[in-house]
């Protein structure tokens, strides 16, 4: 698929069952920090409460959200450092909207809201998505063992950073 066939666009609440769906996707959410089975309502409720801080990025193809980004800002004395979290639906992965979102992000991130350090953490075992945070600038940074509860076991996962240049 084309990056011109995906559209990257801030997120609406009409996109709230679209995203539920993404995030609802077996692999999609295997590699989140999110739990199955959540519902529209209760996403409906987590989207009135988005920060004013956040970006909030959705990737579109044929009008249908395929994936999301959030991106937010630290306080204080870590203002200059920004996290993300992104999804894709399982239909649609390796198709190029990660990228797109990544992309979309970076940019937020370096031309408009001057974020020095970008910050993420992701499964060790999710290797497309450790592949396209190296693409964007991203480095390892630190393993974290036994990170979190995930799919029925402890999982590890890898700090990643990237310095604005």
């Amino acid at each position: 698929m084309s990056q011109d066939e995906i559209l990257i666009r801030a997120s609406e609440p009409e996109d709230v069952p679209d995203l539920t769906e993404v995030l609802n996707q077996p692999r999609a959410v295997w590699g989140t920090m999110q739990l199955p089975f959540t519902s529209v309502a209760t996403r409906r409720e987590r989207f009135k409460v988005t920060s004013a801080s956040q970006t909030m990025l959705v990737a579109v193809i044929d009008g249908k959200v395929i994936g999301s980004l959030g991106l937010g800002r630290l306080e204080g004395r870590r203002g200059h450092v920004g996290t993300f979290g992104m999804a894709v639906h399982d239909a649609y992965a390796g198709r190029g909207a990660g990228t797109a979102l990544m992309a979309a992000a970076v940019e937020q991130a370096d031309r408009w809201l001057g974020i020095r350090r970008l910050e993420l953490t992701v499964w060790t075992d999710n290797i497309r998505a450790i592949a396209l945070y190296e693409r964007f600038g991203f480095e390892r940074e630190g393993l974290m063992r036994d990170y979190a509860w995930r799919d029925g076991a402890y999982a590890d996962a890898i700090a990643m950073a990237r310095l604005r240049p």
